[in-house]
């Protein structure tokens, strides 16, 4: 199957040279190239269609869930006959596995696996082993270690309609692939037996198979519902394919030869611990690893069985891990011409966090082999490091508006700009304002903005700053105070900033476009993202301040906020203009000198571009039981539908048994519904209340 793009729109404004010159030199086997588009150019679209031209499996890496999240949808809106998937970390919260020798504090790992993200994630890698047409939306997850796509692709059970093969052989089977055997609820990763009639829910999808035997025959195969049970199609089916149920899978050929080696290594950092004085250490290393080696030996499975991913695929130590990125390579020689195309998503901050994985985990790790937590082999259990990266994957595309130096030169300056708006909009005029008196200059703009039904973005330097800016402007009395009366609304204030969960903060911008807010401050803005189209106005405290908040990335990543809206401003608050305000004001010119005569050539009027606002990939979880939400830090959880309490003020000492039953409860349906729709930082908390109560 090849890849199709779908949408009403065609390339328009620059669109059509920057598509032509990536498509021309991935052609020409130009492995890097960086696309330069402003903001609002449509780089998503751009990307798109070189997709649709080169017909290449493509991994795209952004640096947050968040806005991978956000990519998802796009792609999967305009491919939507296509395998789009989505792959990041799967945990509702993490506590990795550490020791602090300075105080012999054994942390032990602590994570809670999100469902949904797991099926997403297995999703991936499925439609990697079976189809040609397929695009991954990817965090920095994608190059961490994810098991041998050949020991995955090896094990699989294919069952087709007519086959003789006894029951016990398909529960073997299903057991070797990581499904569990249930008598009640079918759930993901699951079989149960009814009778002739086996159900199997594949981990990688939401619907499930129901299997008819006639003794040791297969007699039918229908498609159902797992909940209701009701057939899907009306075509039973002649052939399915089912798929391991986990990443890491040990076969029992790989197992014989792993278990010698795993042995040996353990006999040889005995030695040597026990030489250096390390009894205790050694004592704890022999227990734990022959305990591993029992469980893998029983149940093909063990909790940190990653950690002996070298031995079972076969590397040697210091070998890379295999990655999402060999499951591409794998699927790029079964279905294509053996290369992929990898697509950077603002790379002037993607390119760092990639570099970054590798030194912090391998310092976490040192610790645990020698202090006899693990054995050496846990340290090949990593992220890739940033050459070894570069070298596994193929044609790559840095995509951002601000593109770091490094990008340039290893693309060879092969730098193809999108400067055009196809809806003619300008890059905001740009107004640098004393500092003194900032706030009461402020407070007037923000006025005129809310009286033209408009929206305001500010950025402070500090979180302290920001939530007392909020206060103050929510504040009647003291804004009247400053500038004096005015017959004017009172503007609606909230601050956006790192200490507010993930989907809180998607939540407040949604906000900001209906019209709940009329103003979000924040510190970094920029890193959140923002599709905002009702923003008018992005005022800039302290412009002045050189350093990473107000370096000449940041500034112009920050204006253009105000570039999706025809009355786009840029009010900079600063007493003096540094070295990158004037580079990053010249750059923003320049981009706008380039729209306006397109502008004129073309007879083109601007208009503010009129965007829904977009459904969550995952929807929030609604229950009566339980339900949460952040108000200024306090989060309040419902009881019963007449009852609610602060997460905050529930002291476990003043309760009675049956009242902290009743909050056991309720916190535990608010813990799984924040969980569901990837709320990580809350689930953690709720789930501490609730050790709390029952400590």
């Amino acid at each position: 199957m090849q890849f199709h793009l779908k949408s009403p729109f065609q390339p328009a404004g620059d669109q059509p040279q920057a598509i032509d010159q990536l498509v021309a030199g991935i052609q020409s086997q130009q492995k890097k190239q960086v696309l330069l588009g402003v903001t609002g150019s449509g780089k998503t679209f751009t990307v798109s269609n070189v997709i649709q031209k080169i017909q290449k499996p493509t991994l795209i890496i952004s640096h947050n869930k968040t806005l991978a999240a956000q990519l998802y949808q796009e792609f999967r809106d305009f491919f939507p006959d296509n395998a789009v998937s989505y792959f990041v970390s799967y945990y509702d919260y993490y506590q990795p596995e550490a020791y602090i020798p300075t105080t012999d504090t054994y942390i032990e790992k602590e994570t809670q696996i999100n469902d949904d993200i797991e099926k997403l994630r297995l999703a991936a890698t499925t439609n990697l082993l079976t189809r040609p047409d397929v695009i991954v939306v990817a965090s920095v997850s994608c190059i961490y270690n994810l098991g041998s796509p050949v020991e995955y692709a090896a094990n699989q059970l294919e069952l087709m309609t007519g086959e003789v093969i006894p029951r016990d052989t398909i529960f073997l089977q299903l057991a070797n692939l990581q499904y569990q055997r249930v008598d009640t609820d079918l759930r993901r990763a699951s079989f149960r037996v009814r009778g002739e009639r086996i159900h199997i829910w594949p981990a990688y999808q939401d619907t499930a198979f129901a299997i008819s035997l006639f003794g040791n025959t297969i007699e039918n195969i229908q498609e159902i519902d797992p909940t209701s049970g009701e057939q899907i199609n009306e075509e039973p089916l002649k052939l399915i394919v089912i798929h391991p149920a986990k990443h890491y899978i040990a076969s029992e050929e790989s197992r014989v030869g792993a278990f010698e080696q795993i042995r040996a290594d353990l006999q040889s950092q005995l030695t040597k611990l026990r030489s250096e004085g390390k009894v205790l250490e050694a004592y704890r290393l022999e227990q734990r690893v022959n305990y591993d080696l029992d469980m893998i030996q029983e149940i093909g499975f063990v909790g940190g069985i990653e950690n002996y991913s070298r031995y079972f695929d076969g590397r040697k130590p210091g070998d890379p891990p295999y990655t999402l990125i060999d499951h591409f390579r794998e699927n790029a020689k079964r279905f294509g011409d053996g290369s992929f195309l990898t697509v950077i998503d603002e790379s002037h901050i993607t390119v760092p966090q990639v570099r970054g994985m590798y030194n912090g985990d391998q310092s976490r790790k040192k610790t645990l082999v020698d202090y006899g937590f693990r054995l050496p082999s846990a340290l090949d259990n990593r992220p890739l490091r940033f050459e070894e990266f570069m070298r596994n994957v193929d044609d790559m595309l840095f995509v951002s508006a601000t593109p770091n130096e490094w990008e340039v030169s290893v693309s060879d300056h092969h730098v193809v700009e999108q400067l055009i708006r196809p809806t003619g909009l300008l890059d905001p005029e740009i107004e640098i304002r004393k500092s003194d008196g900032q706030i009461e200059n402020l407070v007037l703009e923000i006025l005129k903005r809310k009286k033209r039904g408009e929206r305001v973005l500010v950025t402070t330097l500090t979180k302290r700053m920001a939530e007392a800016l909020t206060e103050y402007l929510n504040d009647p009395k003291k804004v009247k105070d400053r500038i004096g009366a005015f017959p004017f609304e009172m503007p609606k204030v909230q601050y956006l900033h790192s200490d507010i969960e993930t989907l809180e903060r998607s939540d407040i911008l949604d906000d900001l476009r209906r019209g709940v807010f009329d103003v979000v401050i924040g510190i970094n803005l920029l890193r959140e993202g923002l599709d905002l189209p009702e923003v008018s106005l992005v005022a800039i405290l302290d412009a002045d301040k050189e350093g990473f908040l107000r370096s000449t990335t940041s500034l112009i990543q920050t204006m253009g906020r105000a570039a999706r809206h025809q009355n786009g401003r840029v009010i900079m608050y600063a007493n003096t203009i540094t070295k990158s305000m004037k580079s990053a004001i010249d750059e923003v010119n320049r981009r706008r000198e380039v729209q306006i005569r397109y502008n004129e050539k073309h007879h083109v009027t601007p208009m503010s571009i009129q965007k829904p606002v977009r459904d969550q990939m995952i929807a929030r979880v609604k229950d009566e039981g339980a339900t949460y939400t952040a108000i200024h830090r306090h989060i309040m959880v419902k009881l019963s539908p007449k009852k609610s309490v602060v997460l905050q003020d529930i002291h476990p000492e003043a309760l009675t048994p049956e009242e902290k039953r009743a909050h056991i409860r309720a916190l535990t349906r608010t813990m799984n519904a924040a969980a569901k729709v990837m709320n990580f930082e809350l689930a953690a908390e709720v789930r501490d209340t609730i050790k709390k109560i029952q400590s």
